[in-house]
C-alpha cells in the first residue's frame, strides 16, 4: 500500500490513528498486513486532544503545558523520535535530565547508541538527540553554533529569557524538507525570574495584551528585533510578511537593494494548554490527589494551569511584585500631560545596554524612553535626548559612574539643572522606621522605591504597565548585615537574571525629589521682597 502522507526527515511518517481508522473499512488483506507492520514500527502516538494538537502544529515556536501532568516531556520525546533528525533537549539543571532520558529508554526499549559522557543519543536511523543544561548565565554559550532542527526547553520558565533567545538563534537545518521548531514546555512560573514566559506568549497568557484571549493552538506572528542589550524584544505583527525597521516601526515596502541583514522575518508562535485530565495515563492514578493537596497558589498553578495565580516572591526580594502590579494597574494615559517634576537617566554601559530616560510627574510616571546603546554613543547625543524630552525645566538626575560623566558635563554646559548621582557613595539616610541604615546610596535609592510603592504609603503611585519594567523592579534582592540594608549590585543582578535593570534604574533616579532651581529663586525673591517691605520701627497696631 503506497502512502501519500507528507514526508518527514528520515522517511515518510507513519499514519495517525485517525487516518488508519478511516481507511480500515476499505483495505484489502495485504494492505491490512502492511498496516500491522507500520504499527509495529511506530514508536509514538500522541494522546488525543492537546498533545496531538501540539504534535501536528506547524508553528515555529510552540508553547505547551500550563499545568502538571499534561504529557509535556512525552511530547518532546515523540517529536524527537518521529519528526526531527537533530534534537537538543535542555533542562536548567543537568540532574533534571534523568527523567526525560528514562522516557526515551522506555519508548525505545533500550539505551543502544546513548553516550552518557557527552549526553548524545545516536540512533541507527541517523537521528541524534543531544541533552544539555544551562544552570548559569553564560552556559548557553557552550552550545553556540551547534545547529538543531528541534530545540526543546523542558520547564522553560526555569530558564533565563536571555538563554532561550540566544539558543533559538541556532535553530536551523540545511535540509529544505526538514521543518525547524522550538518546543517550550512549562508550568506557570513560581518565581519572579520566570515571569518572562507570560509576555513571550502574551496573546494567550497576558490578560492585558491587546491580542488576548487568542484561542489555544491558533498561530500568531512575532518578530524578534534587537532590544539594544545584545538580545531581542518582540513585535507582534499580522502575518509572516518580511519588513524593515524605521524608527522602531515595521515598514513593509522597501527597495530591493536593502541589505539582507536589515530584513526581518516574523516567526509563528502558538500556545496549547494541557492538564492532567488530558493525560489518561496519570488521570487514573493518585497524582490528581497529590496536586489537589498542594497549598495555594501552587495548587491553582499546577492543577489548573492558572497563570494569574500569585507568583511566589523570594523572601529577600526588595520590592514585592504585587506592589509593582498595583502601581501599574493605577496607571492611566492622561489627556493632558501634567507638570514634570523630575527626570532619571541611566546611561548605556556599552552596546549591550540601553540609555533609558524616566519622567516623573508628581506620583505618576510617563512611559520610559529606551534608546539602544549604539544609538547613544557619546555624551552630546545623550544630553541632546534628555533636553529634547524635558519639560517644565524638571531637574535631571543622572548616574555618573563611568560613562555617565560625559553627558553630565554636557548638560552642565547647557545650563541644565542636573544632579550627578554616584550610587556607590555613602548613604546618610535611614529607612522609614529610623532604625536601619544603608550600605550605600544605591541601596538607599532602591529602598526609597520600595517605600514609595508600599500600599500603606497611599500616595497613588502609578507606573507605566511595561513588562520589562516590572521584571527589573522585581529583580533585586537584599540582605541585612546587622542594622545595615544592602541591595545587590547591578553586576549581581545581571549575572543572576541575564538582564541589566536599565528601566528600573532610571525610574529610581527620577524618584529623587530635588526642588527646581526656578522655584528656589522665586521663593528667595519673595522672601527678599517681604523683608524689604518690613519696617521694624513701624508702630504695630
Amino acid at each position: 500500500m503506497a502512502t501519500t502522507s507528507p514526508a518527514t526527515a528520515g522517511g515518510p511518517r507513519s499514519p495517525s490513528r485517525r487516518e488508519i481508522a478511516d481507511l480500515l473499512p476499505y483495505l484489502t488483506r495485504s494492505e491490512l498486513a502492511e498496516i500491522d507492520q507500520l504499527l509495529a514500527q511506530q514508536l509514538f502516538f500522541p494522546l488525543p486532544g492537546p498533545q496531538t494538537a501540539a504534535y501536528v502544529s506547524e508553528a515555529d515556536i510552540i508553547g505547551f503545558g500550563g499545568a502538571a501532568g499534561g504529557g509535556k516531556s512525552y511530547l518532546a520525546v515523540g517529536k524527537a523520535l518521529t519528526k526531527h533528525t537533530r534534537t537538543m533537549i535542555l533542562r536548567r539543571e543537568a540532574t533534571q535530565l534523568v527523567g526525560i532520558i528514562d522516557e526515551f529508554t522506555a519508548l525505545l526499549g533500550n539505551r543502544d547508541g546513548y553516550n552518557g559522557a557527552d549526553r548524545i543519543w545516536r540512533l541507527a536511523n541517523g537521528k541524534q538527540i543531544e541533552f544539555g543544561s544551562t544552570p548559569h548565565l553564560g552556559d548557553e554559550m557552550r552550545y553556540q553554533g551547534r545547529a538543531h532542527d528541534l530545540l526543546v526547553f523542558d520547564e522553560a520558565s526555569n530558564f533565563l529569557e536571555a538563554q532561550v533567545r540566544f539558543l533559538m538563534g541556532w535553530l536551523r537545518t540545511v535540509d529544505p524538507n526538514q521543518p525547524c521548531q522550538a518546543l517550550l514546555n512549562f508550568n506557570p512560573p513560581t518565581s519572579a525570574e520566570g515571569r518572562w514566559i507570560i509576555p513571550f506568549f502574551a496573546p494567550w497568557l497576558d490578560q492585558k495584551h491587546h491580542l488576548y484571549p487568542t484561542p489555544p493552538g491558533e498561530v500568531r506572528y512575532a518578530a524578534m528585533i534587537p532590544d539594544g542589550r545584545g538580545g531581542s524584544a518582540d513585535i507582534w505583527v499580522d502575518g509572516p510578511e518580511t519588513f524593515v525597521l524605521e524608527d522602531g516601526e515595521p515598514v513593509y515596502t522597501y527597495p530591493p537593494s536593502t541589505k539582507p541583514t536589515e530584513i526581518i522575518t516574523p516567526r509563528s508562535r502558538t500556545f496549547i494548554p494541557s492538564k492532567i485530565t488530558d493525560n489518561p495515563y496519570l488521570y487514573g492514578t493518585g497524582y490528581m490527589s497529590t496536586l489537589q493537596a498542594l497549598p495555594e497558589p501552587l495548587r491553582s498553578q499546577m492543577l489548573n494551569g492558572d497563570f494569574n495565580a500569585g507568583t511566589q516572591d523570594d523572601i529577600w526580594q526588595v520590592i514585592p511584585t504585587l506592589w509593582i502590579e498595583r502601581a501599574m494597574d493605577r496607571w492611566r494615559s492622561p489627556d493632558i500631560i501634567p507638570f514634570m517634576h523630575s527626570m532619571g537617566v541611566d546611561v548605556a554601559r556599552g552596546g549591550k545596554d540601553n540609555t533609558t530616560i524616566a519622567r516623573r510627574h508628581d506620583n505618576w510616571f510617563d512611559r520610559t524612553l529606551v534608546f539602544p546603546g549604539t544609538a547613544t554613543p557619546n555624551g552630546p547625543s545623550i544630553a541632546g535626548l534628555v533636553i529634547q524630552h524635558q519639560r517644565d525645566r524638571a531637574p535631571i538626575h543622572i548616574d555618573v559612574i563611568g560613562v555617565g560623566a560625559s553627558p553630565y558635563d554636557f548638560l552642565v554646559g547647557a545650563r541644565q539643572q542636573v544632579m550627578g548621582v554616584n550610587v556607590a557613595e555613602r548613604a546618610v539616610g535611614t529607612d522609614r522606621s529610623g532604625r536601619l541604615s544603608f550600605q550605600n546610596l544605591r541601596s538607599e535609592l532602591w529602598w526609597r522605591m520600595r517605600e514609595w510603592l508600599d500600599p500603606e504609603a497611599n500616595n497613588g503611585a502609578a507606573l507605566p504597565p511595561e513588562p520589562e519594567l516590572l521584571a527589573e523592579l522585581a529583580a533585586p534582592k537584599w540582605r541585612l548585615r546587622g542594622p545595615i540594608i544592602e541591595v545587590e549590585s547591578r553586576e549581581e543582578i545581571v549575572k543572576r537574571t541575564g538582564r541589566s535593570p536599565d528601566r528600573a534604574s532610571a525610574v529610581i533616579l527620577a524618584l529623587i525629589d530635588t526642588p527646581r532651581m526656578e522655584d528656589l529663586r522665586s521663593a528667595r525673591g519673595s522672601r527678599m521682597r517681604a523683608q524689604g517691605e518690613y519696617d521694624p520701627y513701624a508702630i504695630q497696631s
